[in-house]
């Protein structure tokens, strides 16, 4: 707790010393703060392997403080965003504790608390806003992770603008990742690298053709480890009193860039882990996926597939290989990025349905339920055996509406795993959120 009031006095000295110079009725009338608390219990049974520990459970707090202000007047506007992050172990254990997935280490334990601070300088002219310091993307090609306790986070650069109609485009560099489960930042990588880059840069936007039709393209580039080329296409086609069909296709090429290219750079830690084409370690790799959601009332159906090709596995920013950083949990934009697997192994072809229900159509708002499984084959392994895996999903969420629990949140996901390249897991995860408006 004492680590709390010492951020939030931080926070709350450090804007008041902007707000002086910038002060305008804007920049302070726009501004808001709240205080986002979540109470995570997080249990990962591993159901078969000999390898120790084979549970892991553990239970935390998280306070997130976060402010963001309004912009100063004129031609060119100028704000400042705000981030305090505090983590409490409630309660965990050396046989319980697997490193980096919910805490960070303490030598064979997890650490009491970690806390971090972020601010971010933005400036907005027209309909274009350049923002730089702490970042949470979410694009195509960058996904925060959210899957813990408290959030990751980036440093760099990104501008979003919509000065063309029906376009919103954006760009922007990164230099730094800050794990779930860390208080530092590290550089980047993928999965299985274990040397940083310091430069991933992008560029792409989303176009909408009509208003039920929308052509996304976005270009990534993490040095010396991939490019890749996003293209995806969405569309929701109206249905009347029998509801809508939305189509979601994705299609991503991924190959090798700088030193990830050359056996030396491989062999200096810039590598691709599992399985790859000869055992290079070399990223060469095409990825699509086709969804279809039928929503009527407060039913929703969805069913895809998914296809990997097999010269290596489906690839994005992933820092758990740089050791000693904290850096573990990745989040991909894949419907088959799920509560235990991804489904993204060299050569995995993938179905996947779900069922989701809004009780709200029943007059029980807030209160929402789904079930989902997927099946992957072909995969693609060492020994020349063509793998599969199967995953089984159960998600329940209910906010309170009214009363002075109002805005109470409570969630539950539940996952079972059973996998021919990966031990079986049972996966839950209980959480309480609620957010307290400052200002």
């Amino acid at each position: 707790m004492k680590a709390l009031l010492q951020t939030l006095s931080f926070l709350t000295g450090g804007v008041s010393l902007v707000l002086s110079p910038l002060a305008s009725a804007d920049f302070i009338s726009d501004s808001k703060a709240n205080l986002n608390l979540r109470n995570f219990y997080f249990n990962n049974d591993n159901r078969d392997g000999a390898a120790a520990p084979s549970k892991t459970e553990e239970w935390g707090q998280a306070f997130m403080l976060n402010y963001q202000s309004g912009f100063t007047d004129g031609t060119v506007g100028f704000g400042l965003d705000a981030i305090g992050l505090l983590g409490l172990k409630l309660d965990s254990g050396a046989g319980r504790h697997v490193g980096g997935s919910m805490f960070p280490n303490d030598g064979d334990k997890a650490a009491d608390q970690w806390a971090r601070l972020g601010a971010t300088a933005k400036m907005r002219v027209s309909k274009t806003e350049l923002r730089y310091g702490t970042l949470q993307p979410k694009l195509p090609i960058l996904v925060s992770n959210d899957g813990r306790l408290l959030p990751q986070t980036f440093e760099g650069g990104q501008v979003t603008s919509n000065e063309i109609d029906n376009l919103t485009f954006t760009a922007g560099q990164l230099e730094h990742a800050t794990g779930r489960a860390s208080s530092d930042s590290a550089g980047l990588a993928v999965a299985g690298g274990t040397q940083g880059s310091n430069k991933f840069t992008f560029a792409g936007g989303d176009y909408k053709l009509t208003k039920d039709l929308t052509a996304q393209y976005y270009y990534a580039n993490l040095e010396d480890y991939y490019q890749q080329h996003f293209a995806g296409l969405l569309h929701v086609l109206p249905l009347g009193e029998y509801g809508s069909l939305k189509t979601d296709l994705r299609y991503f090429k991924t190959t090798s860039d700088g030193k990830n290219s050359s056996a030396a750079g491989r062999a200096s830690g810039y590598k691709l882990g599992g399985f790859t084409k000869d055992g290079s370690g070399e990223i060469d790799n095409d990825t699509w996926s086709a969804a279809f959601i039928y929503s009527l009332g407060g039913h929703a159906i969805t069913a895809g597939y998914q296809r990997v090709s097999e010269d290596s596995n489906f690839t994005q920013l992933n820092q758990g290989g740089l050791v000693g950083k904290g850096e573990g949990g990745a989040s991909l934009y894949l419907y088959t990025d799920r509560t235990i697997q991804t489904f993204i192994q060299a050569g995995e072809r993938t179905a996947f349905a779900q069922y989701a229900y809004d009780f709200a159509a029943l007059g029980v708002p807030g209160l929402k339920a789904s079930v989902m499984y997927l099946k992957g084959d072909n995969i693609q392994t060492a020994s020349g055996r063509d793998a599969s895996e199967w995953e089984r999903d159960i998600s329940l969420d209910y906010v309170i509406q009214s009363g002075a629990l109002k805005n109470v949140g409570f969630g539950w996901r539940n996952g079972m795993s059973r996998s021919d390249i990966a031990r079986d897991q049972d996966q839950n995860r209980l959480f309480v959120s609620y957010s307290i408006p400052l200002m």
